[in-house]
């Protein structure tokens, strides 16, 4: 089953996709940038080159017979919404045609979850993004990241801004998420809910 049809909007694209993160070399390995790591693992695999554009970086490309642009905004986390209305707006990208990949603390290291809409669970980067497209109803990948574990005294806050753990095994979950986002494309989202969540 087909996510998406053509011909049912003006868009340019089937999907917008994505990933959050901060900018910067500090912060390129961090649990809150995982959603970086796996726009820049769909660009790898399917021959995506990156342009700055839209406060952010973004690249265009097709995954199977789909034509998506892969974003990573650079405006902070708590401003992402500013990029991806930029390019939601450039593209003529209605919000259910959003796929936006973050870290979830709620979730356990590496399980996902496909939806669409939602709440916001306190992420600064999904507030920013419901409030300027003036709507929570868009796709989401939730990226399980967990929680510090006992006796880790660090807020969460800090926790999401440090790096993966070495058994935390980083490489295989941006893997597994970039495959759940092509399912999405190839299979919809009960199809992929099945599968991943």
């Amino acid at each position: 089953m087909r996510l998406f049809r053509r011909g049912e909007s003006a868009s340019t694209l089937d999907l917008l996709i994505a990933g959050l993160g901060n900018p910067g070399r500090e912060h390129a390995g961090d649990r809150h940038n995982v959603g970086w790591m796996v726009v820049e693992e769909l660009a790898r695999r399917h021959g995506g080159s990156f342009r700055s554009k839209f406060k952010g970086r973004v690249a265009e490309t097709r995954i199977e017979d789909a034509r998506v642009a892969l974003l990573q905004p650079e405006t902070y986390m708590n401003e992402s919404g500013r990029s991806i209305s930029a390019a939601a707006r450039f593209f003529k990208v209605a919000p259910k045609d959003v796929l936006v990949v973050h870290d979830d603390v709620d979730l356990d290291v590496g399980r996902l979850q496909a939806r669409a809409g939602g709440g916001l669970a306190g992420h600064n980067g999904l507030r920013s993004i419901a409030q300027v497209l003036g709507t929570p109803e868009f796709l989401r990948l939730r990226v399980g990241v967990g929680r510090p574990e006992r006796g880790d005294r660090r807020p969460v806050a800090d926790y999401v801004l440090s790096p993966f753990q070495a058994d935390d095994d980083v490489d295989s979950i941006v893997s597994r998420s970039a495959d759940a986002v092509e399912s999405l494309l190839a299979e919809g989202l009960t199809g992929t809910q099945q599968r991943f969540n």
